[in-house]
């Protein structure tokens, strides 16, 4: 485990703003489910340059938000930070567990609709691979706190999806990039909206349903984190570990569940260090091409 404990000083088509960079990101929003009355949508962002390519690699971003908060558009700096490094990316709206008039929790949507929505997300962009551009071998899930455990989600839990899924399309993805992500649902907020679905609890939880064969993965972690402790974390990395999987955890000294600036590009959830950090991860496994 590393520790970093100075690390954070320092169809419908719209335009996106540039903040780093003069190359021109386009955002298109897509419906990738319906389900219940909801349609869910996708957040796709991609350069015109990487649009000439057929095998890109692709970025699926979940949100945080304890399951019952939350908005795709905290992923959207993200999103087209790497759009120009040449991937296909996504911010996936899901179901939350919220009802219209502000109630938590909605007794219709527990973790497991959560899941769900995650896995048929990641089934759609694999099966949409070819009008993306994109190498169905080449799909990351990516994802904060609750958002984290819906990426693990899509490689764990194989027996929680949508009946009109197509069961031949594979929502594993081929690498994870997690920042505070829950590892293990055996917790009070999570069971508070499971309701008198609480038995199901063990069937979304990550480090009840590890297994050998993971995706690599690499979680970002603040040793004061409040909502997921840093011991969670160390018992599933010595779990995952132990079953051969590659996990890397990159720990930030006395830095809390958020270590972003609420100010800055990326908001509360990380800066630009923490992302450079998950470039040296991505090249590792080959996502982004050494120059």
């Amino acid at each position: 485990m590393k520790a970093y404990p100075n690390l954070f000083i320092a169809g419908l088509i719209v335009s996106s703003r540039i903040f780093s960079q003069d190359i021109a990101v386009t955002h298109e929003v897509k419906i990738y489910k319906s389900v219940d009355g909801n349609e869910l949508k996708a957040d796709i962002f991609y350069t015109a340059e990487t649009m000439k390519n057929q095998q890109n690699a692709a970025m699926a971003f979940f949100h945080g938000g304890g399951w019952a908060y939350g908005s795709p558009s905290e992923f959207y700096t993200t999103c087209e930070r790497y759009a120009r490094k040449g991937f296909i990316t996504f911010s996936f709206q899901y179901r939350l567990s919220i009802t219209e008039d502000g109630t938590v929790p909605n007794p219709d949507v527990t973790l497991v609709e959560c899941v769900k929505d995650a896995r048929s997300a990641l089934r759609w962009v694999r099966e949409n691979a070819t009008a993306f551009h994109i190498d169905p071998g080449r799909i990351i899930a990516a994802g904060q706190s609750a958002g984290g455990q819906l990426a693990i989600g899509c490689a764990l839990f194989d027996n929680i999806n949508e009946e009109s899924d197509d069961p031949d399309i594979s929502p594993v993805p081929n690498a994870l990039v997690l920042f505070s992500s829950n590892l293990n649902t055996m917790e009070a907020w999570a069971d508070w909206l499971m309701g008198e679905r609480r038995k199901e609890i063990w069937s979304v939880s990550p480090y009840h349903n590890l297994r050998p064969g993971m995706p690599p993965a690499i979680e970002f972690h603040g040793t004061e984190d409040c909502m997921v402790p840093i011991y969670i974390l160390n018992l599933f990395k010595e779990k995952t570990l132990a079953m051969g999987n590659h996990f890397e955890s990159v720990v930030f000294e006395e830095q809390g569940h958020y270590y972003g600036d609420a100010d800055g590009i990326y908001g509360k959830y990380y800066n630009e260090p923490v992302l450079e950090r998950t470039d040296e991860f991505l090249k590792e496994f080959g996502f982004i091409q050494q120059p």
